[in-house]
C-alpha cells in the first residue's frame, strides 16, 4: 500500500532485528523533527519541503517491512497523519500516556484503530507498570540502563507478555546478553561486526566468490575470465541468469546463455550485478540486513562520486560501498579481506579506514544510516555537494536497495514477522 507519497522528506532508517537476526522492522528517523520524531510543520513549511526536497512514502523507504515512527505527544493529540496504516506502523512514544489525559485519549483512539504502541522507557522500576493497558512494546535504551537494572527487571517484564526492544545495541556481546535476558528485538548495527576478530581461512567455495568479486572490481575487466569463473559454479550461473531475467533488471528479452547475458548488459552493469550476486552468496548464514546495508551504501557512494568526480569514479565508489562490510560478511578482519582483492590503492585505503577521495562519501553513508545529521551537514560542506542532493541520493539508494531486495528474492524471503 502506497502511503503519503509526499509526506516525508529528510529520513534515515535504523534496523530492528529479531532473535535470529532477521529483520523485523525499521525505525524511521526524521531530520526535520524534534529528537528524530515525525515532524509537525505549519502548512507553509510543509509545502516548502515538498517543493525543495525529494520525498518518499513509507513503502519506498521500508519496502514491505514494518516501521516504528516516533511521535511527540502534541502530534498524536492534534495532528496525527491519517494516511498511516496500522498494518505496518508502530506508534512510538517517549512519554507514558497514563501521565497525560489528552495523550491517554489519543492512545485509546489509536489502539481502537488497530495500532500497536511502543514506549521508550528509561525507568524500568516505576512508570512502566502503569502504562500496560496501552503499551504493547517497551523499548529500552542500553546506554541509559545499567546491566544490573536489566538483569533485575527484564526477565519479569518479558514474562508479563509485553514485547521488549533493546535500543542502541552496539556489539554482538550486547546482543547475546539481551537475548539471554529475554529481549525480543534488537535495534542497532551490532550485526555489521565480524563474529571473530581472528584471521580465518576461507573455504574453497567462498574463495571462488572472492575471486569473482575481485574480477568485478578490476579496471581491466575481462568478460571471458568472469564467465569461466561463474561456469565453475553451476548454482551461481543459474542465479545470475535468473537475476538478469528478472523484470526489474531486464524487460526486453529472454536471455538463456551466460555469455549472452554478460555481453547484453555491458561492462559497468555486469560488474555491479556480479558483485551483488557474489556478495549475496557470501552472505549465507549472516543477517540478510547486512547485505541490504551494503546495497544502500553502494548505490549512495556511486551517486555521490558521480556528482563530485564524474562517472569515471562512480564504479570505484560503488565497489567501496558494497565491500565496506565484507569483514563482517566473511568474519575476518578487513586487512585480510583487502589482500584478496586486486583493487586500486584508493579502494583499499578507503576500506581500511585511511583518508582518500572516497572516505567522506562512505562516512556520509554511515551518517545517514543512524541519522547522524551533523555528519551529513559537515560532509556536505567538505564535499561541496548540497544537503538537498545528499538526501536525494540516499532516498534513491534506499529505493534501489529495496528493488534489489526483490530481485535477489532467493536471499530475501518476502514473509515478514507479524506485528
Amino acid at each position: 500500500m502506497k502511503q503519503g507519497k509526499n509526506m516525508f522528506a529528510f529520513i534515515a532508517r535504523e534496523p530492528i532485528l529479531d532473535k535470529e537476526q532477521e529483520l523485523f522492522a525499521y525505525e524511521l528517523l526524521f531530520r526535520d523533527g524534534e529528537n528524530d520524531a515525525f515532524p509537525s510543520h505549519p502548512a507553509k513549511k510543509t509545502e516548502l519541503i515538498k517543493q525543495r526536497f525529494n520525498t518518499l512514502g513509507i513503502d519506498d523507504i521500508a519496502g514491505e517491512q514494518n516501521v516504528f515512527i516516533h511521535f511527540l505527544p502534541e502530534t498524536l493529540i492534534n495532528h496525527f497523519p491519517e494516511e498511516l496504516s496500522a498494518d505496518n506502523v508502530v506508534i512510538e512514544l517517549t512519554q507514558n500516556p497514563s501521565m497525560d489525559s489528552g495523550l491517554m485519549k489519543a492512545c485509546e483512539e489509536l489502539k481502537s484503530k488497530g495500532f500497536k504502541l511502543a514506549l521508550s522507557g528509561d525507568n524500568l522500576e516505576s512508570t512502566i507498570l502503569t502504562s500496560y493497558p496501552y503499551i504493547d512494546i517497551l523499548k529500552v535504551d542500553l546506554s541509559k540502563a545499567p546491566t544490573n537494572m536489566l538483569e533485575k527487571h527484564v526477565p519479569a517484564l518479558a514474562a508479563s507478555g509485553i514485547q521488549l526492544v533493546a535500543e542502541k545495541v552496539s556489539s554482538l556481546e550486547q546482543f547475546a546478553m539481551c537475548r539471554d535476558l529475554g529481549f525480543d528485538y534488537f535495534q542497532g548495527y551490532f550485526f555489521t561486526q565480524p563474529e571473530a576478530k581472528s584471521v580465518k581461512e576461507l573455504p574453497a567455495s567462498k574463495l571462488t566468490l572472492v575471486e569473482l568479486l575481485s574480477q568485478s572490481a578490476r579496471p581491466d575487466f575481462d568478460l571471458e575470465t568472469v564467465a569461466a569463473i561463474i561456469e565453475r559454479d553451476a548454482a551461481l550461473a543459474y542465479l545470475l541468469l535468473r537475476f538478469i531475467n528478472n523484470p526489474m533488471v531486464n524487460k526486453r528479452l529472454k536471455i538463456t546463455s551466460l555469455r549472452h547475458a554478460l555481453k547484453y548488459l555491458g561492462e559497468v552493469e555486469v560488474k555491479k550485478f556480479i558483485a551483488l550476486l557474489s556478495l549475496a552468496s557470501l552472505n549465507e548464514n549472516k543477517p540478510l540486513e547486512l547485505l541490504q546495508v551494503s546495497l544502500v551504501r553502494a548505490k549512495f557512494c556511486e551517486l555521490c562520486a558521480a556528482a563530485k568526480y564524474g562517472k569515471e569514479k562512480a564504479m570505484s565508489a560503488f565497489v567501496i560501498g558494497l565491500f565496506s562490510l565484507l569483514d563482517a560478511i566473511l568474519d575476518s578482519d578487513m586487512t585480510t579481506v583487502v589482500e584478496k582483492l586486486p583493487t586500486s590503492v584508493e579502494i583499499k585505503q578507503t576500506l581500511l579506514g585511511f583518508d582518500s577521495e572516497y572516505r567522506n562519501i562512505l562516512d556520509t553513508a554511515k551518517g545517514f544510516e543512524s541519522g547522524l545529521w551533523s555528519v551529513v551537514i559537515e560532509n556536505s560542506e567538505s564535499m561541496a555537494i548540497s544537503q538537498q542532493d545528499l538526501h536525494s541520493f540516499f532516498n534513491d539508494a534506499m529505493r534501489w536497495g529495496n528493488e534489489m531486495r526483490l530481485a535477489l528474492s532467493d536471499f530475501f524471503p518476502k514473509a515478514k514477522p507479524s506485528l
